[in-house]
């Protein structure tokens, strides 16, 4: 399988042939980083995107700065995904009025949406961690300090949960783990791209095509990644996996949810472990926010190995590569704690 050097070379190529960032491009201003990768590589040669949550920021926990509002008053494009994942950006687009075209990717033609899962293996779905707090039981909360993903940040963004888009019956908006969805993403960017700067149409037109193709080229290896190890049982804690586990057949038995800030109580470190014992999990997968001991002590004492998953890349630098090194990792970290355990 071509290495993902190789399979980016046909994007360098287009690069070169369109010499550098043009003068008129346009201002465009992407949410997060998965989709800013995206929106990157279609731009090559023309712009560069400016990304809003950046670092190891979430966006389900994001606050607005200063210079993401100037970004966003100058912007002639802005990417999101939608109201469930940044509710952060709903006041902020709304207040730029018709000044610049607004792209709610969610609504992409061709995507593929799950619904969430919840209940017996899968636990509520808290996935703002940072603002979930422990009982003295170690339960989590979900009182109104708790957020559901449809409407994180609802109370203190000044939204009521009326308001808010409900939790009920909406799907998973981590779309883009799953590279056809990503495909049908990028088509929606470059067309936004193109209507809006007709001039470098065909430079769009020809970025979309090479990111097609390397697409459907890290779809495949990453099929071959994972065929070893996809009947091998595992546990996340959060369940923001699906599109990817859709896609390659990978067994995804069940999830936790717990704060990244504290420790969960000793209840609650009891009943996760009879989780994995029950569930018969290979490997439990964390996320970057996650201190190791907090997976090993969930772990002790069970025949599971601990691995770490970066479905936002947090850990990641931003640009067009960005979204192929994503990905590639969800695939190496599964294969080689699946691997790894007995």
């Amino acid at each position: 399988m071509m290495k993902m050097s190789h399979l980016l070379l046909s994007t360098a190529l287009l690069v070169g042939a369109a010499g550098n960032a043009r003068a008129d491009a346009p201002n465009v201003v992407v949410s997060i980083k998965p989709i800013h990768s995206l929106a990157a590589s279609i731009m090559q040669g023309v712009g560069e995107p400016k990304l809003i949550v950046e670092g190891a920021a979430s966006p389900h926990t994001y606050s607005l700065k200063p210079s993401n509002a100037a970004a966003l008053q100058d912007a002639d494009v802005v990417f999101w995904v939608g109201h469930g994942l940044e509710a952060f950006l709903e006041k902020p687009l709304e207040a730029l009025g018709s000044k610049a075209t607004v792209v709610e990717l969610e609504d992409a033609p061709g995507l593929e949406k799950l619904k969430f899962r919840e209940g017996g293996a899968f636990e509520a779905h808290d996935h703002d961690h940072d603002h979930g707090h422990e009982s003295e039981g170690g339960e989590h909360e979900h009182g109104e300090a708790g957020h559901d993903h449809g409407g994180e940040h609802a109370a203190e963004k000044g939204h009521g949960h009326d308001e808010a888009h409900s939790h009920e019956g909406a799907f998973d908006t981590h779309l883009w783990l799953d590279p056809m969805n990503a495909k049908a993403i990028a088509t929606e960017i470059e067309k936004a791209l193109s209507a809006k700067d007709p001039a470098n149409a065909t430079a769009y037109k020809a970025n979309l095509a090479a990111l097609d193709a390397n697409l459907d080229a890290l779809d495949a290896e990453i099929a071959d990644t994972i065929a070893p190890v996809k009947d091998k049982p595992f546990i996340v804690f959060h369940d923001a996996y699906q599109y990817f586990e859709h896609r390659y057949g990978v067994k995804v038995v069940g999830s936790i949810t717990v704060s990244p800030e504290s420790m969960p109580g000793a209840e609650r470190v009891s009943q996760i472990r009879q989780k994995v014992v029950d569930l018969g999990a290979t490997c439990v997968f964390a996320e970057p926010q996650f201190e190791p001991k907090l997976v090993n002590v969930v772990i002790e004492g069970t025949p599971a190995k601990a691995g770490t998953l970066d479905p936002e890349a947090g850990t990641l630098t931003e640009g067009p590569s960005l979204y192929f090194d994503l990905m590639r990792g969800l695939a190496t970290s599964l294969k080689q704690c699946l691997s790894s355990a007995s």
